[in-house]
């Protein structure tokens, strides 16, 4: 019961991070992490416990772009992904996240991505 009020608490956070983002990257974001922890809804305790672990560190570098933006004038979103953290993740994952990103990289959406970003393949 505890993992799962944290587990909310953490996803309503992440949602509230998200509208800071422009419409479209918002729309984006907000579909990923519900898929996500509707995923991972059944998922073992020990499984549960780095998928959480795993979402505190991005809504940690969230907070800290958050922050590095009210300082800026062009705002930067999303992390760099190590090539360890890549190697971590399952096929499934590394699919889901090139879907993420075609869908981010869509023409006519106004969303900026980096170009040293790279993804597995």
């Amino acid at each position: 019961a505890a993992m799962a009020g944290g587990a909310r608490r953490l996803y309503r956070r992440i949602l509230q991070l998200h509208r800071a983002l422009p419409p479209a990257l918002r729309d984006l974001g907000d579909r990923y992490v519900k898929e996500e922890f509707r995923r991972h809804k059944a998922a073992g305790p020990a499984e549960a416990q780095r998928f959480l672990r795993e979402w505190e560190a991005t809504l940690i570098q969230q907070q800290i772009n958050e922050d590095k933006q009210n300082v800026r004038e062009k705002a930067v979103y999303g992390i760099q992904l190590t090539e360890e953290k890549l190697n971590d993740f399952r096929d499934e994952q590394i699919g889901q996240l090139k879907e993420l990103m075609d869908e981010a990289t869509k023409p006519n959406k106004k969303i900026t991505i980096s170009k040293d970003l790279e993804y597995k393949t």
